[in-house]
């Protein structure tokens, strides 16, 4: 009779897990899957403002999940030209989406101007070299002064270009400490290890131990422009360009503009 009794309770409990696996595969919580997790490589100036936007996104769209790689734009290309997972690329240039482009590793058509910048010379908040120009950097009391390494960082290359438009370029570029991003530009300027450093007037903002001592004249580099694209090789294609469409619409922009971005979405 134990016996019996001992088959018929393994029995009943067989039953019961039945029951309890079938409700639980009825359970859309219980099958609800992972979201799928988008890789984006960005332009390290744009931190304050994406990190907004995937709040903002993920809080309306919780089936995708943003993880950014953040750095120096050419640093970037060289990531993803090795191989680096991403689903989308937003430079601080043209110049890294072309290059990619000529190699076939992003889609042309998904190719879109974010937002725009403006190049400026910042000096620590106790300078009284009386910095007011960018020309100014020629004076013998400025002894060195922070600019983005032109090879990866768009800024340095806007900088170089700024430079040479005013005519003291062949003046000033031994002074240069090169820096790998335009954030570590303006930690030179704020600890005072240079006189000033030439970044976007975005990165500028988000120090209160620096100040704008000048802006680059109007003409004297190329248009400053964020683009992004789809990389060709996602595997998550319909979200990235979702999402890729999402920041140049209304709302992303709302939040860009709240950071000193200049709305830019024309596509190339």
């Amino acid at each position: 009779m134990k016996q019996r009794y001992f088959v018929y309770g393994l029995i009943g409990t067989l039953i019961l897990m039945g029951l309890i696996s079938g409700c639980a595969s009825n359970n859309p919580a219980a099958n609800s899957t992972k979201p799928v997790e988008l890789n984006v490589s960005a332009a390290l100036g744009l931190k304050e403002a994406l990190f907004d936007i995937q709040k903002q996104y993920e809080a309306i769209h919780p089936d995708v999940k943003i993880v950014y790689n953040l750095g120096a734009a050419g640093n970037l290309q060289t990531q993803i030209e090795q191989g680096a997972p991403a689903d989308i690329f937003i430079s601080a240039a043209q110049q890294q989406l072309d290059n990619l482009q000529k190699k076939n590793l992003i889609k042309p058509d998904s190719r879109i101007n974010l937002v725009g910048n403006q190049l400026v010379l910042v000096v620590p908040n106790d300078s009284r070299l009386g910095l007011t120009d960018f020309k100014d950097l020629a004076q013998d009391s400025v002894k060195k002064f922070g600019l983005g390494a032109p090879e990866t960082v768009p800024a340095g290359q806007y900088g170089v270009e700024v430079l040479k438009a005013v005519g003291v370029w062949d003046k000033v570029k031994d002074k240069a400490v090169l820096g790998k991003d335009v954030r570590t530009l303006v930690a030179y300027a704020e600890t005072g290890n240079v006189d000033a450093s030439i970044v976007f007037s975005t990165v500028a903002a988000t120090s209160s131990k620096v100040k704008v001592a000048a802006a680059a004249p109007p003409g004297t580099h190329q248009a400053i422009v964020f683009p992004g694209a789809v990389l060709a090789g996602t595997k998550h294609a319909q979200e990235a360009e979702q999402f890729l469409h999402y920041l140049a619409g209304p709302e992303a922009m709302k939040i860009f503009q709240k950071y000193g971005f200049i709305p830019l979405t024309n596509k190339q």
